[in-house]
């Protein structure tokens, strides 16, 4: 029997709904969620993200901005503009599009961002907090995937969890969410030597390596849910995951496609983000 394919458009659809009443809610107190999100250079990739996140905003009742800055903007002039958005009440969530520029050290500039406003959980600070489990940001891939599970009646706790893939942005932060549902977490990468025989034996298989059809069926425990992270364009020009859907969703029992789920949901989680970090604010303003 084919594998259940896990159908993104629904989820985002429900989550979405929620997030555009919490925005309603805080906006008619007077504190409409706003975020920021700026991109330097002209990478086509990162254009088409923006855009697509602008609209998602508008589409919950969040109050966006995009700021497109020349390929030459130095760190210097990058670092200031966050600094303004930091001190802008108006500002909850900042946002600033991946790669920048060769010349610009994109550590240093994430460590400019009021960690309170770092709605991708990019900061040192939300990196530490996620590690010890405390209340805060979540990153927005890691944070979807779990939404995907929960959400699709998947059991966490208990379970044996495999994240392929040991990247800051979703391998490292995947596996300590997963940790705090209580799952038994393995990791895998391009070093480990018996990959097969730890992928075979997840209950949850999560792969964001950025290799198209890495994973096949015979890495694959029969039964297992398998999450695919990966976005990748081979030269047919077809957006393709990490995991070869075809094969694997005849051994699997639930299976996330590319595209169409786990892309849609970071886009989602970043308004989660940056709806809470408004009511944080909403909140702390109340308290002073």
């Amino acid at each position: 029997m084919s594998a259940q394919v896990i159908n993104g458009k629904e989820l985002v659809s429900s989550i979405r709904e929620e997030i555009r009443s919490d925005a309603a809610a805080l906006t008619a107190q007077g504190n409409q969620p706003g975020l920021v999100v700026v991109i330097v250079g002209e990478d086509a990739a990162s254009q088409v993200y923006v855009r697509n996140k602008a609209k998602a905003c508008d589409d919950v009742g969040i109050y966006s901005e995009v700021h497109r800055l020349p390929e030459h903007t130095t760190q210097q002039e990058l670092i200031a503009l966050i600094h303004k958005f930091n001190s802008d009440n108006r500002i909850n969530g900042i946002l600033v599009q991946s790669p920048l520029p060769k010349h610009i050290n994109e550590e240093a500039v994430v460590d400019e961002i009021d960690p309170l406003k770092d709605v991708d959980c990019f900061h040192p600070i939300n990196v530490g907090n996620l590690m010890i489990g405390k209340d805060g940001m979540k990153p927005c891939t890691p944070h979807g995937v779990i939404e995907i599970l929960k959400r699709t009646g998947v059991e966490i706790a208990g379970k044996h969890a495999v994240v392929v893939g040991r990247s800051n942005i979703v391998g490292k932060p995947m596996a300590m969410l997963l940790l705090r549902e209580h799952a038994t977490v393995s990791v895998v990468h391009s070093r480990t030597p018996n990959m097969e025989e730890i992928t075979k034996q997840a209950d949850i298989l999560v792969v964001a390596v950025g290799k198209a059809h890495l994973i096949k069926a015979h890495h694959v425990k029969p039964g297992a849910v398998v999450i695919d992270v990966g976005m990748n364009r081979p030269a047919d020009g077809k957006l393709t995951g990490d995991v070869d859907f075809e094969a694997v969703k005849e051994v699997a029992s639930a299976i996330t496609p590319v595209p169409g789920c786990v892309g849609p949901m970071t886009i989602t989680m970043l308004l989660r983000n940056t709806v809470d970090a408004a009511s944080r604010a909403a909140k702390a303003n109340v308290s002073v």
